[in-house]
């Protein structure tokens, strides 16, 4: 090539450079090191916040706390039933706002990685499925299946465009800079036999050709075809990720479990910071260059969004708690693990990487760029003891189960298991008691009979497809009479209670852990015909394995033993059905609904099941976040002016005798400064004169004043 062509290239590189600088447009590549924007390889931090589990009111201090504690990148999923809650009709307003909540990321200079998925699981109802695919005939998801790749790839292209008509793609100057697309497939992949690779095949090939201009990925998916990049999921994927299917993709942790779900039954998991902090150095030391932490905030499943026996409250025990605010010393070890890393960040990316054993149970990982930058990670894979090990002519004492980091391998400046950041703990300030009779009016369910039904079969009908997800609740009533009876119910529902002639009898439940159940209950008939009803609860709908779309809910057998030579089986019997309670067909938790039923006065009878409440408070003064403590209660939901709080189910004990949850964050954007409508449905025999409304903040540990406060 003649000089005077060499200048022209030149010059034409500087200026497109130039241009893209001009317009804020970022080029987004990789190679086998890392992701490469701009023309510079990026080390990023990422902490995923869901923008449905907060409020839009939150988004903005929950994204500023993930800045402050070094995080480089938003990581969110895409909620389809939210925003395609019927075929064609799509929804992206308040919570759902998904263009607001990557706009408010990109004003605050973060990155954003958008997993469409669509199915994306997430402890999130039906996977995040909206329940009218399951109508579409034919329909099996996530394999070679002609409708459902008709309709996920409808959705998946219509977020897409969404984001490209607001510029939120790096490529167009906007703060996006990956797509993810399926979700842990390779789970399922098996159960779908020959379809299943082609599947694979087929997502990674739609995704790629619907030009974002940035990279996608698949997580947990060995098989990730080129160009899409697989990645890691877990809490240890420094020991356990195999690595890129390909040299030319870097290596990268779409989700690192701060925490982990907790269902109605469970205790909270308790991951340490230390832990954390060991994993994540682990990773960056084996040529990691992207993680991101699942969940930095975790926040919560509004109303009935939580997937089947999973609490209301989402990974609590993030950096960033429910409430958003900062759990120490979780957010503050990994801010400085951050700061340390980021140092480092030229001979991590660029330098040449040599590992090899300095003890039995430790390693050295280095990292040198010439003679200028040198970085060490040096680990101590010994749970029980510290360590002294020599690494170049010095001696360095390493705490159990740690990893020192040397920024120039001379001088040891953070150790993964020496936190510095002092621990703190919420406090419960009570502001009001709801204990006066006067305060609720009560509204009481009317348990239907047989002859109310117009919805009837000859054979008990599955829960999911009867109620459509419109409810948690279905009442299977048959006509019947007997004499010494036992009531015999089999379920693969979540929860049975069952009414004999309109009074309650027995509740029953299964568990996250034990899919069926079965209940022998001694019942009391009349002379004549009795009305049997069996209401059947689902808890939040499965989100998660394969075949989703024929996955069975609800009774299974029915029987009332009348002698011990005679068992009468409903099972294939003529059943009536009613689909929902009366209340939630009403909508008697918002204001315009409330004088469609008769509100009474709170009595004392002890048949309180199926019983909706309600009252109005003043929203207490301040800024704290506030919590209602349902402590008294058993089960059931709340609404605050009209907005769903989510499930409680206090009354399903931990192996402890603990309940799972028994605070329920209010958001204070959806309160007024005053007369707001609280409206509680009881299933059980709470008591609603022990509610309480709470705010919460923050003391350290040491601090003297660290109480449960009382009101003065």
């Amino acid at each position: 090539m003649k000089v005077r062509e060499m200048v022209w290239w030149w010059w034409i590189y500087i200026a497109v450079a130039v241009q893209a600088s001009i317009k804020g447009e970022d080029y987004v590549t990789y190679d086998g090191r890392s992701l490469i924007i701009n023309g510079q390889r990026k080390l990023l931090f990422s902490g995923s916040i869901h923008y449905p589990r907060s409020t839009p009111q939150m988004w903005s201090s929950l994204i500023a706390k993930a800045k402050e504690g070094g995080v480089d990148v938003i990581q969110t999923y895409v909620f389809w039933n939210l925003h395609e809650p019927q075929p064609g009709q799509y929804d992206f307003s308040g919570r759902y706002d998904l263009v607001k909540f990557i706009k408010e990321i990109q004003a605050q200079g973060l990155y954003a990685c958008l997993r469409i998925g669509p199915f994306i699981e997430s402890e999130w109802t039906y996977g995040g499925f909206p329940f009218w695919l399951h109508n579409i005939p034919d329909i099996v998801y996530r394999t070679d299946n002609g409708p459902f790749k008709f309709y996920m790839q409808n959705f998946t292209r219509n977020i897409v465009n969404l984001m490209k008509s607001e510029g939120l793609y790096a490529s167009q100057g906007g703060p996006i800079i990956l797509s993810q697309i399926e979700n842990e497939y390779q789970n399922v992949e098996a159960a779908f036999h020959e379809k299943g690779p082609i599947y694979v095949k087929w997502a990674a090939k739609m995704g790629v050709e619907l030009e974002t201009g940035v990279p996608w990925v698949m997580c947990k998916q060995t098989d990730a075809p080129d160009p899409v990049i697989n990645t890691c999921n877990g809490m240890r994927c420094g020991e356990t990720f195999g690595g890129p299917n390909s040299p030319n993709k870097p290596s990268m942790w779409t989700e690192n479990w701060t925490s982990f779900y907790q269902v109605y039954g469970g205790e909270p998991y308790i991951r340490s910071a230390e832990d954390i902090a060991f994993h994540v150095a682990l990773f960056i030391a084996k040529k990691g260059s992207y993680i991101n932490y699942y969940m930095y905030h975790g926040g919560t499943n509004f109303g009935r969004t939580a997937s089947a026996y999973v609490i209301t409250s989402y990974y609590d025990q993030a950096p960033l708690d429910e409430y958003g605010l900062l759990r120490q010393p979780k957010w503050g070890h990994l801010k400085e693990l951050h700061i340390v890393i980021k140092n480092c960040f030229t001979p991590l990316l660029q330098g040449v990487q040599s590992n090899f054993s300095i003890g039995p149970l430790q390693q050295a990982y280095v990292y040198e760029e010439g003679m200028e930058a040198c970085v060490a990670f040096l680990v101590n894979n010994d749970s029980t003891k510290n360590a002294t090990v020599q690494f170049q002519n010095n001696s360095f004492e390493l705490l159990p189960k740690s990893i020192g980091i040397l920024p120039d391998c001379q001088n040891m400046v953070f150790n993964t298991a020496k936190v510095s950041t002092k621990p703190n703990k919420r406090i419960t300030t009570l502001t009001k008691m709801f204990n006066e009779v006067d305060m609720w009016k009560e509204f009481k369910e009317d348990i239907p009979n047989f002859l109310d039904t117009s919805l009837r079969s000859n054979s008990l009908l599955e829960h999911m497809n009867t109620t459509q997800d419109k409810s948690d609740y279905l009442c299977f009533q048959p006509n019947s009479t007997c004499s010494q009876p036992v009531l015999h119910v089999e379920s693969l529902g979540h929860v049975v209670h069952a009414y004999i002639n309109t009074i309650f009898i027995e509740a029953g439940h299964g568990s996250h852990d034990t899919k069926g159940f079965s209940m022998d209950i001694p019942i009391t008939l009349i002379d004549g015909i009795n009305n049997v009803s069996i209401l059947s609860v689902m808890v939040g709908l499965p989100d998660s394995g394969a075949f989703l779309e024929s996955r069975y809910a609800g009774l299974t057998k029915v029987t009332i033993q009348c002698s011990e030579s005679y068992i009468y089986d409903f099972t294939n019997y003529t059943w009536g059905y009613q689909i929902g309670l009366e209340g939630e067909k009403l909508q008697v938790f918002k204001e315009q609904s409330l004088e469609e039923v008769e509100w009474s006065e709170i009595d004392d009878s002890t048949n309180k099941s199926l019983t909706w409440y309600k009252t109005t408070f003043d929203a207490p003064i301040g800024d704290e976040p506030i919590a209602l403590n349902m402590s008294s209660m058993q089960k059931g939901e709340v609404w605050v002016n009209e907005q769903s709080i989510g499930r409680y189910w206090v009354s399903f004990l931990t192996s402890k005798g603990n309940p799972s949850q028994t605070l329920y964050h209010v958001p204070r954007s959806f309160l007024n400064p005053t007369g707001n409508l609280l409206v509680v449905l009881e299933e059980l025999n709470g008591d609603p004169l022990q509610i309480s409304l709470n705010t919460i903040s923050l003391v350290n540990v040491n601090s003297p004043f660290s109480y449960h406060h009382l009101p003065q």
